[in-house]
């Protein structure tokens, strides 16, 4: 505030995070001998001069000359809130306001609604809430790195009839590549001076299995063991596997193992091979053509029933792998 005349104090408004220390600061240019004194919002005396009016151990003298009286609050609380007035005692009394604002911090957000684990394409519907902030906080949400935008967001008024509980919520659609995303919720609020307080959810997302055969060895020969791994991938991970050969009326293994063996190949062996690997979110196919033909050996693989099938590799009797231009056939 400006001087209106040679005796009016001068104060300024302050504000302070719940638990601080407020320091209270009223200077005069011309105090005339007269004393200077604070007084809380209830019009309660501090201090008149070096004196202390209120026992209140909080309230500490910091300086006191005839131009100055400076008091300091510690450990401030929200009830502490108001206009504080410095009073010079002439005649006829002067005064100037100082308005303290003590803001509430917000507690740490909380995260609720989710349940895990959740399939994909299914609606995934969480709610941050965070209590105590005083002016009403602000809460942010991320998937990622990514910003969420939230459905809305509602303010309510705490008991205490001082401070705000804030409420937001987002949905969205989850795909598996959502697995293991961290979905955070962050407040902002100004009494955390630039410091971040957030709670982070990870997602736990089920979804459709798939798998693929892959042959060990790469490239077997007639007479060598071979093995069939099928590789079953997913969220749960496949745990069942169903082995058949295409025109068998008979299954060639069911249980938990995803390896078929063939102990020594001949040409009855040939045919196509079907792996069914199944979990709770469903089952997958996945097939392997094996074509023994006297010392040599063809075979091809595919991934599921919509992927290519891979390139067909001809072994010579040798064990070479002959060129497209001069392949050859061996037979006994």
């Amino acid at each position: 505030m400006g001087l209106a005349c040679e005796s009016q104090p001068t104060t300024s408004d302050e504000t302070v995070v719940a638990g601080g220390t407020v320091m209270l600061k009223c200077l005069v240019e011309d105090p005339d001998d007269s004393s200077l004194q604070w007084s809380n919002p209830a019009q309660q005396t501090l201090y008149f001069g070096e004196k202390r009016a209120l026992r209140d151990n909080r309230i500490q003298l910091e300086r006191s000359t005839p131009n100055e009286l400076t008091i300091s609050i510690s450990n401030v609380v929200l009830s502490d809130e108001g206009e504080y007035t410095c009073s010079i005692f002439t005649m006829p009394v002067r005064t100037a306001k100082a308005l303290v604002t003590v803001l509430g911090i917000p507690q740490k957000p909380q995260i609720s609604g989710y349940e895990m684990p959740i399939r994909e394409e299914e609606m995934a519907r969480l709610t941050c809430r965070s209590s105590g902030s005083k002016p009403a906080a602000k809460l942010r949400w991320k998937k990622g790195i990514k910003d969420l935008k939230d459905e809305g967001t509602d303010v309510m008024e705490d008991s205490n009839g001082k401070t705000f509980t804030v409420t937001s919520r987002v949905e969205f659609h989850v795909t598996k590549e959502d697995n293991d995303m961290e979905v955070t919720c962050t407040v902002d609020h100004e009494s955390l001076q630039n410091t971040e307080r957030s709670v982070t959810q990870k997602l736990q997302v089920y979804y459709k299995p798939t798998a693929k055969i892959e042959p060990n060895p790469q490239y077997p020969r007639e007479g060598e063991k071979l093995r069939l791994q099928c590789e079953g991938q997913g969220n749960p991970v496949p745990q069942e596997f169903l082995w058949e050969k295409e025109g068998s009326d008979t299954p060639l293994q069911m249980n938990s193992e995803s390896v078929l063996v063939f102990p020594f190949l001949n040409k009855s062996d040939s045919g196509t091979y079907v792996c069914t690997a199944t979990s709770s979110m469903g089952s997958v196919i996945a097939k392997y053509n094996l074509d023994v033909n006297g010392t040599y050996l063809t075979h091809e693989a595919k991934g599921s029933d919509d992927a290519p099938d891979a390139d067909t590799a001809i072994i010579n009797a040798e064990g070479g792998q002959a060129s497209s231009d001069d392949k050859k056939e061996y037979f006994i």
